[in-house]
């Protein structure tokens, strides 16, 4: 060690000098800045790495500060406090020029420590509020506050290209009520890049993204970034008073779900919100949804995931674009009259090292014990939910999307494994709870707050539930019993039916339950019916591709099987490029092969959807009852032999009949029970020649006749085309 480094700091141990120097003394503020020490107003700076140090007094006088260490300097300023504390700056010497800064170590404790403590106790509002930077004003000094949770740390440090990301420079002041660490950071602006520099309990120094930090760098790069802190002036206002009856249960709710990177082809450069804003809304809103689903756009660092791992719980994904241009985007589809829903995983969490595993160098945000902390089916870590503040980040996640950036409801993800402790574990495996059952307490608990913090804070935005099993009570009210969802998708209607659309046509009759059986439990919850990004991956090839026979057959029973889905109770999800008949699987790398609208039948089935959104949404008695029985009626349910089902949707004034042939066989005269007597117009024939079918049909206008059938005093008789679905209304 040098002469220089030898030097001792009056008040200061060798000890503790050499720890500061290394970069790994905790209580920088104890040492930094000043202090009274034997009668001596002591200013103490640490600029590694600097030529000299100087201080600057309000009324212009400066003082060299003597150098006693590598990079630390300290002098007695007691002739400059007059009759107070000094005023002070520093200017400091690089190698390659002077700055004049402001000193982080002369501003006390920032955060209040009722609000602290109110973080510790699981408050989503201080989590919200507290943590991550926050641009402000102390002093007349404009800079950025840093805020974050780790409780176990050793040492935190603030680290930034406001700093030569030198850790030894600016350690943080740690806030023993919550064990969060604090700094002022004068001068910072927006677009510095920073991280934390945590020396964890377990001994070892790892740098960390800011697990609150509201942008960050563009993957594969990891640094948080301070954003612009003026807000994104809004132009929905009319929509955001009345997006409430726009989701309710008895609106009609068409949503379009989007993977954003691979929606378009266009490699033009700019963000890529600004590219969607121009094309998307426009384009969905022709076709009749009602919303666009976006999958994650959280940060995340692996591509591969779609998102469904993200890091950044507070931040959208900088491949897209900034958190501004975000905004504009959602600000657009408001303007086309389009909902947005993003998807949203309080799951789990990547093992990835600048993010949270371990984060304070104990298991802070997952539990500790693998049997409970590591999922097994995604190689990722499990949220340890019964952990207050982990919660309370979880619910304040929420909230910044729906607050801060207006979206209109939450997709929670993967649902199921948050609910069951032995989800995907062998016996052994897993850990039951305190009563010794498989359901995670803590999880249910969590969403049932998080259902309720968002009934209260955000009216009329929903929450949708991703949930596999027949937990009960998915949306039915907190106060019930329930998890207190708006919605749920409706896996098991899915799963049924796509294997039943498998089977050759000539087995469908052995396999007719699987169309039917879901209006056994259609009304158990508010069902979405999706047909996902999750059915068109992974070697289940496309919707198109699950159908069977020829090419022209497949088309025929794709158009079949939209006409039913959409003439079923319940909202309804479709993936990009289900509209269009996608030929391949989806692949997150390319880009829709819109290209294949060069042939009429793509176009036809495009077509057909848009058709079928708009009817859903112009007819009453196919949305309004879609949560109550009395909406829906069999005609004919059990007609096993011939393929056929009829079904009647109405909202108690008016009617729809629907009538699917699940087989290659035109049915002529086939004669259907009717509830009410009168002229019944088809509205929608998937078989017409417009939408790429035979037209065998031609247009249908049917009246009924006295003749009983299907316990009705009278019917109608249909010519039934291939591979069809006709929806008729009732006209007199």
């Amino acid at each position: 060690m040098s002469k220089m480094a030898q030097t001792n700091t009056p008040g200061l141990e060798p000890t503790v000098q050499e720890a500061l120097v290394a970069g790994r003394y905790p209580d920088a503020f104890g040492v930094l800045g000043l202090h009274t020490v034997a009668e001596l107003t002591l200013l103490r700076v640490l600029m590694p790495c600097s030529l000299g140090v100087d201080a600057v007094f309000a009324d212009g006088s400066t003082l060299a500060l003597p150098p006693i260490g590598d990079g630390l300097y300290a002098a007695d300023i007691g002739k400059h406090a007059g009759n107070g504390k000094p005023a002070y700056r520093l200017r400091v010497r690089w190698p390659g020029g002077t700055e004049e800064i402001d000193d982080p170590y002369a501003y006390g404790p920032l955060l209040d420590d009722a609000h602290l403590g109110m973080l510790a106790q699981g408050s989503w509002l201080y989590a919200g509020l507290a943590l991550g930077p926050r641009q402000c004003e102390i002093d007349g000094v404009a800079g950025v506050r840093f805020a974050v949770w780790a409780p176990n740390a050793r040492r935190v440090a603030l680290i930034g290209d406001f700093n030569g990301w030198n850790g030894a420079r600016h350690g943080m002041r740690l806030r023993h009520t919550a064990g969060v660490w604090e700094i002022f950071m004068p001068g910072v602006a927006a677009g510095s890049r920073y991280k934390y520099q945590i020396l964890g309990a377990d001994g070892a120094t790892t740098l960390r993204a800011d697990p609150m930090a509201r942008q960050t760098e563009a993957p594969p790069a990891t640094a948080s970034i301070v954003p612009d802190p003026a807000p994104y002036a809004w132009n929905d206002a009319a929509w955001m008073e009345g997006r409430a009856a726009r989701q309710s249960p008895d609106a009609p709710m068409a949503i379009y779900e989007v993977h954003i990177g691979s929606w378009l082809g266009d490699p033009a450069p700019g963000p890529l919100w600004d590219r969607l804003a121009e094309r998307l809304p426009a384009y969905a809103r022709a076709l009749g949804f009602t919303h666009i689903e976006l999958m994650p756009i959280m940060e995340y660092p692996f591509g591969g995931s779609w998102g469904y791992q993200p890091l950044g719980m507070f931040a959208p994904t900088a491949r897209y674009g900034t958190p501004a241009d975000f905004a504009r985007f959602i600000d657009q589809c408001h303007a086309a009259g389009l909902g947005v829903i993003l998807d949203w995983v309080p799951a789990h969490f990547p093992n990835d090292a600048h993010g949270l595993v371990r984060f304070d160098g104990t298991a802070l945000y997952e539990y500790a014990d693998p049997r409970e902390g590591f999922h097994p089916d995604w190689n990722t870590m499990v949220y340890n939910l019964g952990r207050n503040e982990v919660k309370a980040y979880m619910i304040a996640s929420a909230l910044h999307w729906l607050r801060d950036f207006h979206i209109d409801g939450l997709r929670v993800d993967a649902v199921a494994s948050m609910l069951y402790r032995d989800y995907s574990r062998a016996p052994g495996e897993w850990i039951p709870n305190r009563h010794g059952g498989r359901e995670n307490l803590e999880a249910v608990d969590f969403l049932r707050e998080l259902n309720t913090v968002v009934g209260c804070e955000c009216p009329g935005a929903i929450t949708v539930a991703e949930e596999s099993t027949a937990w009960p009570g998915v949306t039915a009210p907190v106060q019930d019993g329930g998890l207190g969802f708006d919605y749920k998708w409706n896996m098991g209607w899915m799963h049924d039916t796509l294997r039943y659309m498998r089977h050759d046509p000539v087995h469908r009759r052995y396999h007719h339950h699987d169309v039917t059986f879901g209006m056994m439990y259609a009304y158990s919850e508010r069902y979405i019916l999706p047909l996902s990004h999750d059915e068109v991956v992974h070697g289940k090839g496309s919707l198109l591709g699950k159908m069977p026979g020829s090419h022209t057959d497949r088309m025929a029973q794709l158009r079949l099987y939209y006409g039913y889905m959409w003439a079923h109770p319940g909202k309804k999800l479709l993936f990009m490029g289900g509209e269009i008949a996608q030929q391949d699987e989806w692949n997150h790398d390319a880009a829709i092969d819109w290209g294949l609208l060069d042939d009429p039948a793509r176009r036809g089935m495009q077509r057909l959807v848009g058709d079928l959104n708009h009817l859903y949404g112009e007819l009453p008695e196919l949305h309004r009852r879609d949560a109550d029985p009395s909406g829906f009626a069999w005609m004919v349910g059990d007609d096993e032999t011939n393929s056929v089902l009829a079904f009647v949707r109405t909202d108690g004034q008016h009617y729809v009949l629907a009538v699917c042939n699940f087989t290659p066989v035109a049915r002529h005269d086939y004669r259907i029970g009717i509830p009410v007597a009168g002229r019944w117009r088809a509205r929608i024939n998937t078989d017409d020649a417009a939408y790429g079918g035979t037209g065998l049909a031609g247009p249908i206008l049917a009246h009924t006749d006295g003749t009983p059938a299907h316990g009705q005093a009278q019917s109608v008789s249909l010519t039934l085309p291939p591979f069809s679905t006709l929806l008729l209304r009732h006209e007199v």
